[in-house]
């Protein structure tokens, strides 16, 4: 494993995923349950989701090379212009967000039956995001799908973990706005040094 892969994945993945819904769904959960029970089902399906975006992204790097790395810089682009784009509604949507989640959680629940809730809830909210999509990118520019892979989760469990223990608080000092525009400048960065490579430039991750 290369650490600095796994290293760059998780400093990547965490200003794009913290600003996303998922985080207000871990928020939202961990009201209504257990943290640790909340965190656990979380991490789980984000588990299973990263095996998925790497298993992708490996499928893809297989394909001819100029042309798959053009389309993730085309994707990158597009990622990070949304985010950047919907920055000045994050906050609002917060509260939205918060609502549409609470309205999917309801009665109390313990055991395996919080694990599975929060398992269910964030394994059908996640799909298609951009977190899965810069993890997938990440294995067809590195070609490294192991370190990506624990980069990712480790990532993925660290933004779950703070919204299920102190998501709230963390939600006083910090605006969701803002750190969605560092999620889209990543996104910027990163389909500038996938053009650079189109080009036949040799960057570093």
């Amino acid at each position: 494993m290369n650490f600095a892969v796994a290293l760059t994945a998780l400093v990547l993945i965490v200003p794009v995923e913290l600003p996303d819904k998922t985080f207000v769904a871990t928020l939202v959960l961990a009201t209504r349950f257990r943290p640790l029970l909340v965190w656990i089902g979380v991490g789980a399906a984000f588990i299973v989701q990263t095996v998925v975006a790497v298993t992708a992204g490996g499928l893809i790097a297989k394909l001819p090379h100029q042309p798959v790395v053009a389309f993730t810089a085309v994707m990158f682009l597009i990622g990070g212009i949304v985010l950047l784009r919907g920055a000045k509604r994050a906050d609002e949507e917060e509260a939205e967000t918060e609502a549409e989640f609470g309205a999917k959680v309801t009665g109390p629940a313990r055991g395996w039956h919080a694990v599975a809730t929060s398992f269910t809830v964030l394994f059908l909210a996640e799909w298609g995001d951009l977190s899965q999509l810069l993890t997938a990118g990440l294995v067809v520019r590195t070609k490294d799908p192991v370190s990506v892979f624990v980069g990712a989760v480790l990532g993925l469990l660290l933004v779950s973990g703070l919204g299920a223990a102190a998501g709230r608080t963390l939600l006083r000092y910090v605006k969701l706005s803002t750190v969605q525009r560092v999620g889209g400048v990543v996104c910027l960065i990163l389909a500038a040094l996938s053009i650079a490579q189109v080009a036949g430039v040799d960057l570093p991750v």
